[in-house]
This record gives C-alpha cells, structure tokens and sequence, in this order.
C-alpha cells in the first residue's frame, strides 16, 4: 500500500497528514517545524512513505532540502493550486489543510514547484544583502550632506568609495554642534 504525507507549514509549527493510497487518514500531528522532528514523526509511521508534499512558502526551500536529505521524496506543489483545491473545504485549519494537501498529493493533481539550489540562494542573498547595504550608506551620506548643508559646508558633488569619513570628519570635527550631533 502507498502512503501520502501533507504539509501544512507556518513559521513555527506544521499540521502532518498520512493518507493512504484510497485516501484513508493514517496518521495526524501537530509538530514543531523542524525538519529532524518531522522526519522523525514520518520514520516512525512505520510503514514506507511514497511521497512529501506541501505547498511553496518562505520554508519550502528549508524543508525540501532538510526532507531530502532524510530520504524522502519531497514535493513543493504550486501554491495557488493548493489553495483553489483547499477552498472547496468548510473548515480551514492547519489540521484539515494537511488533510488536503495529502489528498492533492494522493491524487497527483499539483504542479510542482522548481526548487533552487542552495548556491542559488546562497549568491541572491549575498547580493540583496549588498544591495541593502548600499543602499543604507547612500541614505546616511545624503544625510550627513543635508546636515552640513545647513551650517554652510558643502561636500563635493562626488567623493571616492570609502573616503566619505575622512572627508567629512575634519568638517564636523570644526563645529561644536555638528561633533556632538
């Protein structure tokens, strides 16, 4: 017989589901969402599972990796097509939601989810992170220009990456309010 689990993940718990393969609850659980836990509760279901499913969300990549590695095969399923499948249901908890997700992954109709490499994900922060931090030193430099600005010292229009504190410092330094501010 095939056993299907659903996942119905949040930040910090997740519903399981174990369906059969003609659609008979085996199994329900409330866990943390943490991957040992949650493999832990699949591998003492005692019997093999065919298949792990829940749907794309800001975990997915976490626990279809974590899964993965545990020996599961993972599905990361379209994430609107979980939700029109799942809005036929009356009740919408986490509990009923696994249940349905279990049942999507029973009966194949999902789309799966192309999940991205660690590296890729590793170089996207990387850059974003990048992104961000220029950006929050352009916000402070233009700060800093407003601020003198009002005491009468203008800076060049552009100052070398990397030499703005050495620039501005000797300015600030001349004034006691601007020291202190």
């Amino acid at each position: 017989m095939e056993y299907f689990a659903g996942l119905d993940v949040s930040l910090r718990s997740c519903a399981v589901c174990i369906v059969d393969a003609k659609g008979k609850v085996m199994r329900e659980r409330e866990l943390p969402c943490e991957v040992g836990t949650i493999a832990d509760c699949l591998n003492s279901f005692g019997y093999p599972i065919e298949r792990v499913g829940f749907e794309a969300g800001t975990l997915s990549q976490h626990l279809f990796y974590g899964l993965t590695s545990e020996g599961f095969d993972v599905v990361c399923m379209e994430a609107r097509q979980v939700n029109a499948a799942l809005s036929a249901m009356r009740n919408k908890t986490d509990k009923n939601d696994a249940r349905g997700i279990a049942h999507v992954l029973r009966t194949g109709w999902f789309s799966p989810v192309h999940m991205k490499s660690r590296e890729a994900h590793g170089v996207r922060a990387l850059l974003s992170t990048r992104k961000a931090l220029l950006s929050k030193t352009i916000d402070l430099a233009n700060e800093v220009r407003g601020l003198l600005k009002i005491f009468g010292l203008r800076l060049p229009k552009t100052v070398q990456h990397g030499s703005f504190d050495e620039l501005v410092r000797p300015m600030i330094e001349m004034d006691e309010v601007l020291g202190t501010a």
